[in-house]
């Protein structure tokens, strides 16, 4: 008796899965047994789909030059007291935004980055403990170079202005609105798939259709970082230095698209 028990819950278990997936349902017993009857149903089955077709990827490049330089720079100044270290930052800071304008940088292309106030301590042998020493004040901002041909005079001009101070970590290069390479890396994208298309229905004996899917993903190099840094603790330039070679070089916009095209009878 237990073993047909057990059966009859298998059973019932594969069954009444089968019947929720035809959309129906079991209603009230019949004369000749139990009535199914039709009910809309939210499952939709799609037997077709992207994967009838040519698949294909295409890869569409534009070399560009980058027109903006982004430079980060800031200010660290150390004392006694919080007040100490935070007064000579900020008047140290004050020289070097000033020389950011005298230089054609607008003021809203300087952007905070990163501002702390930390203790420096050192570790007392005799006390057996950590001992304040003083107070660092740390300012780093980024400076939109709209002109990369001014980009040496430019971290001369704020390091001579920040003195021993100065800060200097990298300088990147990008492009201000690079819409336009998009634009012509996409349309090299589809030639490429529209190309590869071609061929595979020809060696396949097969008429080519109409795009039935197209997925697209652009790609932006990460801004270049060439080897630049300056820390204070040397001696500052000489009121008139020899500018720093800046050059911007060149950066790949990369687009990738995916179509899928229908095969034709």
């Amino acid at each position: 008796m237990k073993k047909k028990w057990l059966w009859a819950i298998g059973l019932a278990a594969v069954v009444f899965p089968i019947i929720a997936l035809s959309g129906c349902f079991v209603g009230a017993p019949g004369p000749g047994g139990l009535r199914l009857a039709n009910v809309p149903s939210s499952l939709q089955v799609n037997w077709g789909g992207q994967q009838e077709g040519i698949w294909v990827n295409g890869e569409g490049k534009v070399t560009a030059v980058p027109d903006i330089a982004i430079l980060s720079l800031g200010i660290e100044a150390q004392e006694a007291t919080v007040a100490e270290a935070q007064t000579k930052a900020s008047e140290a800071m004050d020289r070097v935004m000033t020389a950011l304008e005298d230089n054609d940088v607008a003021e809203k292309d300087i952007q905070t980055q990163y501002f702390s106030i930390q203790k420096v301590t050192r570790w007392d042998e005799e006390k057996q403990q950590e001992i304040v020493i003083g107070y660092r004040v740390t300012n780093t901002v980024t400076a939109k170079i709209r002109d990369i041909d001014k980009a040496g005079l430019i971290i001369d001009a704020v390091v001579v202005a920040g003195g021993d101070l100065t800060r200097v970590d990298n300088i990147s290069f990008s492009i201000d609105d690079p819409s336009a390479y998009l634009e012509e890396a996409r349309e090299k994208a589809m030639a490429d798939a529209g190309a590869k298309a071609e061929q595979l229905a020809k060696l396949a004996g097969v008429k080519l259709g109409k795009p039935t899917y197209i997925s697209e993903s652009s790609y932006l190099p990460s801004p270049i970082y060439p080897k630049l840094y300056y820390e204070g603790g040397m001696a500052a330039p000489a009121p008139a230095p020899v500018a720093p070679p800046i050059s911007p070089g060149e950066m790949e916009v990369t687009a990738n698209v995916q179509i899928t095209y229908a095969i034709l009878e």
